[in-house]
């Protein structure tokens, strides 16, 4: 078995342990509420709409989950207890479905681009430069050559930090140091990974939201500068979000998908929150694929995200 063979067993003992604080909470509340009754009543469905909503599913969410189990009780005009949960597995899963969670690994598939361009941007704390090692770590063994870009030039520890993990992973870091200009570093990248015929170029990006105008606008001149030497560059904007924030990580993806053109999500440390079902809520209402989640603070413990396995998992 390959090293991107995700899904095996040691894999999916690390998503289900990741998961687990959030199955405790969400299912423990459940069962609480169902004892004593053999139907889903409008008292219960109640109780569910509050159970998710805590568990960071998110409004509008809940509510068309909700919707969606009035109407199947509505049709079949009796669900039990024991179908419940089978019910809400099938409706989440479809969620996910619906915004195109499913087989979007950049390792298998690089669209053909040489080198593909990551844009990495989050707010500082989220675990944004350790997600880039990790992804890096992660392609190198896939036998990728690739380049990181410190671009996050106002925070001296990102700077030092993207070097230390591109010293253990043994790939190449351009960086200006710190207080120069992010796309300064960003086009130096660029030309430097094109030289090399890298694989694949993973620009890091500053994370604050203190100044959305200001944000936008040095993004955007990072985008600008990348496009000189590659037209469609980046390939891909990820977003990476706490998932330990729960209604913080909602209001972080709004403001980054109006300030830039996000095309991916990861979301991190879901094995130390049981707010889980942020994964779910953003991707409904964010409509931008979760491509990444962490379930650990191991080097191999960011995961391709699979709805498929996040929901089998969810629901064991």
């Amino acid at each position: 078995m390959g090293i991107l063979s995700f899904f095996n067993k040691e894999k999916k003992d690390k998503l289900d342990k990741g998961l687990e604080k959030t199955k405790t909470n969400l299912f423990s509340k459940i069962s609480k509420a169902l004892v004593g009754k053999s139907t889903v009543d409008d008292a219960f469905l109640d109780e569910l709409e509050e159970i998710l909503v805590s568990s960071d599913v998110g409004i509008n969410t809940t509510l068309k989950i909700i919707e969606r189990i009035q109407k199947r009780v509505s049709t079949d005009k009796y669900m039990n207890t024991s179908e419940l949960n089978s019910f809400l597995k099938e409706e989440i899963a479809k969620l996910l479905e619906e915004n195109n969670n499913d087989k979007l690994s950049t390792f298998e598939n690089l669209q053909g681009k040489k080198p593909y361009v990551i844009m990495v941007v989050g707010v500082n704390g989220v675990g944004k430069t350790t997600t880039i090692g990790k992804l890096a770590n992660q392609f190198k063994k896939a036998g990728k050559n690739v380049v990181l870009g410190a671009a996050d030039t106002f925070r001296a520890a990102a700077v030092m930090q993207l070097k230390i993990w591109g010293e253990r992973n043994g790939v190449k870091v351009v960086e200006h140091g710190m207080n120069t200009d992010p796309a300064s570093v960003a086009f130096d990248a660029v030309k430097i990974a094109v030289e090399d015929q890298a694989d694949v170029l993973i620009i890091d990006t500053a994370g604050r939201l203190h100044n959305k105008i200001g944000l936008m606008n040095e993004l955007t001149k990072i985008k600008k500068v990348m496009s000189k030497i590659i037209p469609d560059a980046p390939h891909e904007i990820l977003l990476v979000l706490d998932a330990s924030t729960g209604q913080n990580a909602f209001e972080q993806a709004k403001q980054f998908t109006s300030a830039t053109e996000v095309n991916a999500l990861a979301l991190t440390k879901l094995d130390g929150t049981a707010k889980g079902g942020v994964v779910i809520g953003i991707a409904d209402q964010f409509k931008v694929p979760v491509k990444y989640i962490g379930v650990g603070e191991g080097i191999e413990d960011l995961q391709i995200f699979d709805r498929h396995e996040f929901v089998d998992s969810l629901f064991n």
